[in-house]
């Protein structure tokens, strides 16, 4: 049977380039990057070339790029790094109510060690205004963390306006952005941003699994938070997964550029937002201005988990939140304050760009179907 992914957000495929880097790495190009023979170099100048590519996706140095092992090291290495260069300088952090999970994962630790968070509060698209960051950011601020675009509703959050309020208050804090969801689907330029450290990831944009890297700005300090034999200036020390990075900088290379990728995906997004609204019940949570490389709705009708099994068994995989969240009510949409029935009934579908408008047919059949005719339970 042939099968309809639209599980994007959660991962993606890996590309032909990404896959043939990668086993050319692991059984020809072997060597240890820090070894000093032949094979060795052989395998430094291909981390170095991986390095570049990710950089000048970004329009960075690529010293500025340290590989991790995804997004949410990358996300704990930036948010404990940080606190551990600023902690002198005050206890207070910024950060919102819709973060991923890795992010607000390491809040919770830090509120047990003592620090001040500041959560703010989206509206019922998810979306949190620039006045809301500006407002909580005070000259005790050491912190400000915040996605780029939230991986559940596809929300663009306030980064810009972030950075330029830290300016403004003069405030002594980092600005953390975790760009996993953006990354090779917005342009981004860190620099010119004035963001101090930004995560991104391989596997959302058809990289393996396991890889990912975090930005930090030429000047910023940040602390490591493991120890070892000094590899990525020592922030991140180990030896590094050469085939996973090698990989990783294939498919970043591959990409189209973002603004092409983005036209593609807004002409399928709003082909699918037409089919959806057309269908009884159906409620879309994502904002019109979001992301269009994701859609989030509810049916109001039938719970998340049925709907989703029942396209399965079509061949059709989409997701019903988060795939760190497992079985766990939405954060985000609870946060969003949608009804119960919203929750319970909510879907995310996200695209790439292999997804097609039959795609996108052969799915809203299938919903139409499942609406017709599965038990609709308490809600």
């Amino acid at each position: 049977m042939n099968h309809i992914y639209l599980d994007n957000s959660a991962t993606t495929q890996v590309c032909r380039e990404a896959a043939e880097k990668a086993l050319e790495l692991m059984t020809q190009q072997y060597g240890n990057p820090s070894s000093l023979h032949a094979l060795g170099f052989g395998a430094e100048q291909e981390l170095s070339a991986a390095r570049r590519v990710v950089a000048d996706a970004l329009q960075a140095k690529p010293e500025e790029i340290l590989f991790t092992s995804g997004g949410t090291e990358a996300n704990n290495l930036a948010i404990f790094g940080a606190i551990e260069a600023k902690k002198r300088f005050g206890k207070h952090i910024v950060t919102t109510q819709i973060e991923h999970p890795s992010v607000l994962g390491c809040m919770a630790q830090l509120e047990k060690q003592g620090y001040l968070v500041t959560y703010l509060e989206p509206d019922v698209q998810g979306k949190i205004s620039a006045e809301q960051v500006a407002d909580a950011i005070d000259p005790e601020t050491i912190l400000v963390s915040i996605m780029l675009v939230n991986n559940e509703v596809g929300t663009i959050l306030p980064v810009e306006a972030a950075a330029k309020a830290i300016a403004r208050k003069k405030a002594p804090a980092l600005l953390h952005v975790d760009a996993v969801q953006g990354f090779g689907k917005l342009s981004i330029q860190p620099k010119r941003t004035r963001i101090d450290l930004l995560s991104v990831s391989g596997h959302k944009l058809h990289g393996p699994k396991g890889v990912g890297a975090l930005y930090v700005a030429d000047g910023v300090r940040i602390l490591p938070r493991a120890f070892g034999g000094g590899q990525e200036k020592g922030l991140r020390p180990g030896t590094e997964a050469l085939p996973l990075i090698g990989a990783f900088g294939a498919a970043v290379r591959a990409l189209p550029r973002p603004e092409e990728g983005l036209a593609a995906i807004q002409d399928l997004a709003d082909y699918c937002r037409e089919k959806l609204e057309r269908l009884p019940g159906v409620v879309i949570n994502s904002p019109a201005d979001g992301l269009p490389y994701l859609i989030h709705f509810s049916t109001h009708s039938v719970r998340s988990e049925t709907m989703l099994h029942f396209l399965s068994a079509k061949g059709i995989f989409v997701s019903s939140g988060s795939a760190c969240s497992k079985a766990k009510a939405s954060h985000v949409l609870t946060a969003m304050k949608l009804p119960r029935a919203g929750i319970h009934t909510a879907l995310r579908i996200s695209f790439s760009r292999w997804n097609q408008r039959s795609d996108i047919d052969e799915l809203i059949a299938a919903l139409q179907e499942g609406m017709e005719t599965l038990a609709k339970g308490a809600l």
